[in-house]
């Protein structure tokens, strides 16, 4: 296999400075334990640099051991990491790990995320001797804070996530298409630019597929996906993209709620667009455009070193209320969701969501999409959403500036 080249490799550096991160937290989430375990693919992806099935051991000093069930080969050929052993079972991970030299601790935090129960309960039966305590928390807090490398990255898919939607697609729209047919479109755009096609999500069981492209009163159709902005969906089973049979009718809202990914990471943004001249856009539709767009702007410039993401969240709600919007503000009815925004990178529904009760103190290099919109009943969803980079002085834009309606006549 040595004549193999990867694509990519994550550099070492990079690596070095995860695992830094993840020991900074792992005291204060769990002081008790000594490492980390990790299971699930992304987390194995975040702290090796290879997307192999298995688990990585992350003590609090020295070299992380990767155990690799497929393919060792790949990990061999993709990750720095110096200790990488193939596995069959659980019960082998406490010696490879002694044989490496980083031998496991009595008490570790573990993904507990990255397991199902069954397999949560197989772990701890060939592991008997062993304590697991929750150390989710540790992972989500470092992934939360980007790296350079990763910024540089993210800014990239920002800067072609706003090209496709507000430069390439109006081009393409016309009066009359259905919601599928546009999905259709962008997903081309989308690949031309270098969107890498699969886009990942934390939250258990959640899922996505471009994402929401509603005309209409689409926008305020009832949605089991974790957002404001409702969609009727290709079919019941596959309630994502759009609908071949709503079509997007003169006079009518049209919402574009799409996430754009490449090397892994995300950027997520909203593109209003309307269905005639700007002269034929009612009164209040571009009332609550405007006002969301307020709400964007007051997030983006609260959203500064030490401040607490939920005192973002609270201003901006507290905002809402005083104008008279919160009827509608951030979904209609049950669709309303209670958030304004949450963080972003490997998955879409990054940590922390900015949302009452997390009294997270904001840093520099976190970055976040924030996504103000309003429901309109007989009419749709109107409002925004843009993925901003923390910087020392507030939140800045890197998918794009121009927040406004773009009209199709």
């Amino acid at each position: 296999m040595s004549d193999l080249e990867p694509n990519v490799v994550v550099p070492r550096s990079e690596l070095e400075s995860r695992w830094a991160k993840c020991r900074r937290f792992l005291p204060e989430v769990a002081p008790q334990a000594g490492g980390m375990l990790c299971f699930s693919r992304l987390q194995i992806y975040y702290l090796s640099g290879s997307f192999v099935n298995g688990a990585v051991w992350l003590p609090l000093e020295g070299e992380p051991v990767l155990f690799v069930r497929k393919s060792f080969d790949r990990a061999r050929i993709e990750s720095t990491i110096k200790n990488i052993v193939r596995f069959k079972s659980f019960k082998e991970l406490a010696p490879l790990a002694r044989e490496s030299g980083q031998p496991l601790t009595e008490v570790m935090g573990a993904e507990t995320a990255g397991l199902t129960w069954q397999l949560g309960e197989m772990l701890t039966s060939r592991m008997p001797e062993f304590k697991f305590v929750p150390g989710d928390k540790v992972l989500a807090l470092s992934r939360a804070v980007k790296s350079e490398w990763e910024l540089e990255i993210m800014r990239e898919v920002g800067h072609l996530h706003n090209t496709a939607l507000a430069e390439v697609l109006p081009e393409l729209l016309e009066i009359g298409m259905s919601e599928l047919e546009m999905a259709k479109y962008l997903w081309n755009v989308f690949f031309e630019l270098g969107h890498e096609g699969h886009m990942r999500m934390q939250s258990f069981g959640e899922e996505i597929f471009l994402g929401h492209v509603s005309a209409g009163d689409s926008g305020v159709y009832p949605s089991s996906f974790n957002g404001p902005l409702g969609l009727r969906g290709v079919h019941p089973v596959s309630p994502y993209m759009g609908s071949g049979d709503k079509f997007w009718d003169a006079g009518a809202p049209l919402s574009v709620d799409c996430g754009f990914v490449m090397e892994g990471y995300h950027t997520d943004k909203t593109q209003l667009y309307w269905s005639g001249a700007k002269s034929s856009i009612p009164k209040e539709v571009l009332d609550a455009q405007l006002f969301c767009q307020d709400m964007q702007a007051l997030a983006a410039e609260n959203l500064k070193p030490g401040t607490l993401v939920s005192d973002v969240y609270a201003k901006v709600m507290a905002e809402a209320e005083k104008q008279g919007y919160m009827e509608g503000f951030m979904g209609i009815g049950e669709c309303k969701v209670p958030f304004i925004g949450h963080g972003i990178g490997l998955t879409v529904d990054g940590f922390p969501p900015i949302a009452k009760g997390f009294d997270l103190p904001i840093e520099e290099g976190m970055v976040f999409a924030l996504e103000p919109k309003q429901g309109i009943p007989g009419v749709g969803m109107v409002g925004v959403e843009n993925t901003f980079e923390v910087k020392a002085y507030g939140a800045e834009s890197i998918t794009g500036n121009d927040f406004d309606i773009i009209c199709i006549e």
